[in-house]
């Protein structure tokens, strides 16, 4: 089997075909299920975030899992595989491990050094386990992303400056609003909606406060969630179901939902216009949600400023002209954590044949022992032992060197000829090669326990 990724990203595709293709809830595990029955597909989890959709797959054949691949995201988009097909990338084998790792990094990332990727590679991979989709080789490759990410920002200044979606957004925000005092309270004074109450929605609510907003409201189709994200920074809730009245009330909407049609419409804003006092006082929406809660139309009010992901690419990419030499220190740690996998792939590769030579030394061993037994007589226990120990000692020390060293050359030009010296100069039955077990390459099903709910199927 070999790891795949087939997707595409606000590098890649325009944020009208993003939107279409993201994923979420009851559909992101349908096409979880759809890609694990796929013939050629052995595992796969699905990342999808407000900037990407990705799809990580075990297959036999590379082919035949890209096209099945790419057809299945065609229809789960509705988009024509022709019109699909422009906006993909297709990374396979080792590429395919340094792009997830550099994407956990946050290096892929809309905003170079984000951390929020972290959290939603770990839920992808915590919705394949409990979908029993997650083979075991995606399942260490899931780990080593993890691993890696948290070194990159452990070991790095990639994040030094905290920046995320969210706060990026705000401070294009920030710029339609009215001036903020001097200092870092950019919402001073102002009164700030967040619609949605899932992970991004949090972060919002968090910056919200962090930023000094006078007053947060957070409205939400659980109302229970709603208020336990409001009581966090001493804020209020509103009626999801009825928003004009609170979007009337704030300076600045940020919704992050992961609902699949419109959330804010035209006709919602205009009627909170009519409410709002002063009539002119500016208003700002902060779309940062895939596929988008504002209809485009709503930017066409006046006095309205709307702000989607397209606008957050540019001021992404101008942040990340600034992070070089952070970016450099992260691509390295990318660099050894992928040299480490590729040693310990090449030292797996000829274990089974180690394992077979020693099994066989172990034979000849105990033969010689049971030979000397027959013409020697009985010995005592303690002879026995003595005997035994230095035999085995013996062949440890005669074996040790080439085992080792075929382990190490394994990975070298031509590394396949070593394991084959090996076998025919201590003439290995290939069959007692393939006999010795190997790790279980099926799905990974270490679902929560039963009292924990399934991971949060929340796209941002």
């Amino acid at each position: 089997m070999s790891v795949l990724v087939v997707g595409m990203s606000h590098r890649s595709a325009p944020v009208t075909v993003l939107e279409r293709a993201a994923v979420a809830g009851d559909e992101l595990s349908k096409l979880l299920h759809d890609v694990s029955e796929a013939e050629h597909v052995a595992g796969t989890f699905v990342v999808s975030t407000c900037n990407r959709v990705e799809v990580y797959a075990e297959v036999d054949k590379f082919h035949a899992g890209v096209a099945a691949i790419c057809e299945l995201l065609a229809r789960h988009a509705g988009i024509a595989h022709g019109d699909l097909t422009p906006h993909l990338y297709v990374h396979y084998e080792d590429r395919a491990v340094q792009h997830l790792l550099s994407m956990a990094c946050g290096l892929e990332s809309m905003v170079v050094g984000e951390s929020q990727i972290l959290g939603q590679v770990r839920q992808a991979l915590a919705l394949a386990r409990h979908q029993a989709t997650l083979g075991r080789v995606l399942d260490d490759l899931g780990s080593l992303a993890l691993r890696t990410g948290k070194r990159a920002h452990a070991e790095t200044g990639i994040d030094r400056s905290g920046a995320d979606v969210v706060s990026v957004g705000v401070g294009l925000a920030a710029e339609f609003l009215p001036a903020p005092t001097p200092g870092p309270a950019r919402l001073h004074g102002l009164s700030v909606l967040v619609v949605g109450a899932g992970s991004m929605s949090s972060l919002a609510v968090a910056t919200a406060a962090r930023l000094g907003a006078a007053g947060i409201v957070v409205a939400n189709r659980t109302e229970d969630r709603a208020k336990r994200l409001a009581a966090s920074v001493s804020g209020t809730t509103a009626d999801l179901a009825s928003l004009p009245p609170a979007i009337a009330a704030a300076d600045l909407v940020i919704s992050c939902t992961g609902a699949t049609g419109l959330v804010i419409t035209t006709d919602m804003v205009a009627e909170a216009l009519r409410q709002r006092q002063p009539a002119n006082r500016p208003l700002v929406l902060l779309d940062l949600a895939l596929p988008r809660d504002v209809e485009y139309g709503v930017s066409d009010l006046p006095g309205v400023s709307v702000l989607g992901l397209e606008s957050l690419a540019g001021a992404g990419a101008t942040r990340a002209a600034t992070q070089a030499q952070d970016v450099a220190a992260v691509r390295a740690i990318v660099t050894e954590e992928l040299a480490a996998r590729l040693s310990a792939r090449h030292a797996a590769r000829v274990a089974p044949t180690v394992v077979a030579l020693r099994a066989k030394a172990v034979e000849v061993v105990e033969a010689e022992l049971a030979r000397l037994g027959g013409r020697l007589g009985r010995l005592d226990d303690r002879a026995h032992a003595e005997i035994a120990q230095a035999m085995h000692r013996v062949v440890d020390k005669l074996l040790h060197a080439p085992t080792v060293r075929v382990k190490e050359l394994a990975g070298s030009p031509g590394g396949d000829a070593y394991e084959t010296a090996l076998r025919v100069l201590f003439d290995l039955d290939p069959g007692a090669v393939e006999a010795v077990t190997r790790a279980d390459a099926g799905p990974v099903t270490g679902a929560p326990p039963a009292s924990a709910p399934p991971p949060e199927q929340e796209a941002r």
